[in-house]
């Protein structure tokens, strides 16, 4: 019997849920998450910052042109400034092209570059930079700008 406890105990070990973690050494804006586009089983970290967190990256099909879905504290929806923060830190480096879509809710982030009608009508904002358009476009949510003209709703 208790030969069975433990085999149980250690097989339940293997089935434990991936979970991030932080390491006293890590920056507080540092997020890690194990990707499973890797072969080698690399980490990549992830940015975040206060009241937003990059949840993920994906490119659209295989152009080199990437959307990043982020999650913004759901309490701070409202709070232009850290969509802002968001966009200048994702975007620095991009020349070319930047997308940035925003969530308050984890649920209805995609697992896609597309979105379910669902996931559209809970969508904060929506940023996209294309230079090859001569695009730079910002558009709100109506339940966090009201009086933008462009709403997404």
């Amino acid at each position: 019997m208790q030969k069975l406890i433990i085999g149980i105990f250690l097989m339940s070990a293997l089935f434990v849920p991936y979970t991030v973690f932080a390491t006293p050494d890590e920056s507080a804006d540092t997020i890690v998450e194990k990707t499973d586009s890797s072969d080698d089983g690399a980490q990549t970290a992830l940015e975040s910052g206060i009241g937003w967190q990059l949840i993920r990256k994906m490119e659209m099909g295989s152009s080199g042109k990437f959307v990043n879905m982020v999650l913004v504290d759901q309490k701070r929806y409202m709070d232009k400034s850290i969509y802002s923060t968001a966009i200048t830190r994702l975007c620095q480096n991009e020349e070319e092209f930047c997308r940035v879509r925003f969530w308050s809710q984890a649920r209805w982030v995609p697992e896609k570059v597309s979105m379910s009608p669902a996931q559209y009508k809970e969508l904060k904002a929506d940023y996209l930079f294309n230079k090859a358009q001569g695009m730079k476009r910002l558009q709100w949510a109506c339940s966090v700008d009201a009086n933008s003209l462009n709403c997404l709703e």
